[in-house]
């Protein structure tokens, strides 16, 4: 049973289309990514995912079926605008909403005691929100998204705000919560974080949705448009090439339309070339998005 199914949404705010035609299925236990640039609709799809906007089209069902209030007490949702009481001292503010949550108070503070030692929160927790600085309080946004151990936890952008340091923190605690059994949606644009986490994502574009899988297979099938080179001596002119660029100790060649690496492999063996290095190069998800997007605009 998958967690999360969408199919064929399409919300509009008066004349504007926020989401055109948008489906995927999130599996159970896995970190799935949500990607896409600005205003693409990706904030509008899982709010129309979690109930909060109804679909002018389409049909959701989460958790083997339409959403219910009972439901919603088993989602962890952290949206784009945060939600923090700012005039309440931090773990006030964190125990009172896990008990909305349906946590009782005894068990929420155990477990919240964990995670403020974690996030080294432990030290702020008489202050008030408004008090702490953007990192500390996206860490205590994180810790009220969890804190109730929902089975669903969607997160909009979850590295804002955050050092190196913390950023791992964040890493290591969804791994340990998807092998817990969690699911987790994460909308984001950091690719890096992206291709660390997840085995699974969505690009939306425009309200559309444009790329759909298993990270793996996007990069293959994405592949071949670049070849990685290292050769004794000077690399001769080839043709077939859009451009030429350095790559770490080898030189990456980003094909034209119509080369294939076979051709330029063919090439460099006519002339004799004596060949240290030649592979396909793989695109980062990076290239992959700007590339999706581009031909999404032409």
């Amino acid at each position: 049973m998958y967690s999360a199914q969408v199919s064929h949404i399409a919300k509009s705010f008066g004349n504007t289309h926020a989401v055109a035609d948008v489906s995927f299925a999130v599996e159970r236990g896995e970190i799935f990514g949500l990607l896409g640039p600005n205003g693409s609709g990706k904030t509008t799809t899982l709010r129309v995912m979690l109930d909060v906007f109804k679909p002018d089209r389409g049909t959701v069902s989460i958790l083997g079926g339409p959403m219910t209030e009972e439901k919603k007490e088993l989602i962890g949702y952290m949206p784009e605008e945060r939600g923090l009481y700012q005039d309440m001292a931090l773990e006030r503010c964190l125990l009172y909403l896990a008990t909305l949550k349906g946590v009782p108070a005894a068990e929420a503070r155990k477990h919240l005691a964990g995670y403020l030692e974690r996030f080294d929160l432990a030290a702020h927790t008489g202050k008030k929100v408004k008090e702490l600085s953007k990192g500390m309080q996206q860490k205590a946004q994180i810790i009220n998204t969890i804190l109730h151990r929902p089975e669903l936890i969607v997160i909009d952008e979850p590295f804002t705000a955050l050092d190196p340091i913390n950023t791992q923190l964040v890493k290591d605690l969804m791994k340990e919560l998807r092998d817990q059994g969690a699911t987790i949606i994460m909308s984001t644009h950091q690719m890096r974080q992206v291709e660390e986490l997840c085995d699974r994502i969505l690009l939306i574009d425009d309200g559309w949705d444009v790329l759909y899988g298993n990270l793996e297979e996007i990069r293959r099938q994405y592949s071949g448009h670049a070849v990685l080179v290292r050769v004794a001596g000077e690399l001769p002119d080839l043709p077939g090439l859009e451009r030429v660029l350095p790559h770490n100790n080898a030189t990456k060649l980003m094909l034209a339309e119509g080369t294939s690496p076979q051709d330029v492999l063919q090439d460099l063996m006519a002339q004799d070339v004596i060949l240290e290095k030649f592979e396909i190069a793989i695109p980062t998800l990076d290239e992959i998005f700007i590339r999706v997007v581009e031909e999404g605009d032409e």
